[in-house]
């Protein structure tokens, strides 16, 4: 919660990638919110002063999660609408602002994305969002603790540079430090 609330503020990509994570803990942990608070939000506090604030979010999130049908697969309202706004300021970046740095990033992960787009049961989504896939899949190989060879580490590479110079966008925009008409 505090985790989530932090990467919110400060990095977009983070928090995406954040959440796709806490969906998936409540699917491991079958939406059973005692065993989530015992076993996985527990064991990371220093203290129990937070259990509460914890509980409640995770209620929250589990309740969505099943009222949003998506106990096996998909991701909440709330962070779809935040993927929307993403793709929509990544076609503003490349078609409107006419970003040349953004546009060189994106030029040279686009053969990856597509990689993984083909590789992937993701053929219905956008370039943004496969490039959330792709990340989140490097996270999960991770915590297998399973090995990524050097050129699946430079393909994620430049799919994690383009999601950063996007969440800055992003965090640009929200702040109302972007000037979209005079690009």
């Amino acid at each position: 919660m505090l985790v989530a609330q932090q990467k919110l503020k400060e990095n977009i990509a983070e928090y995406i990638l954040y959440m796709y994570q806490i969906e998936d803990v409540i699917r491991a942990y079958k939406f059973d919110l005692d065993t989530i608070i015992e076993n996985y939000v527990k064991p990371q506090l220093p203290d129990n002063s937070f259990i509460g604030n914890y509980t409640t979010w995770y209620t929250d999130l589990i309740r969505n999660m099943k009222s949003e049908k998506k106990e096996i697969t998909g991701h909440l309202h709330e962070i779809n609408e935040v993927m929307v706004e993403i793709s929509y300021l990544h076609s503003t970046l490349l078609n409107v602002m006419n970003d040349e740095k953004y546009k060189a990033l994106f030029e040279t992960a686009l053969p990856n994305i597509e990689d993984f787009k083909q590789k992937s049961n993701l053929k219905d989504k956008n370039h943004v969002e496969i490039a959330f896939h792709a990340l989140y899949m490097k996270l999960l190989l991770r915590l297998q603790k399973k090995e990524i060879s050097a050129e699946t580490e430079n393909a994620f590479d430049t799919m994690r540079i383009l999601l950063a110079y996007l969440a800055k966008a992003y965090r640009n925009m929200k702040s109302g430090n972007m000037d979209f008409i005079n690009n």
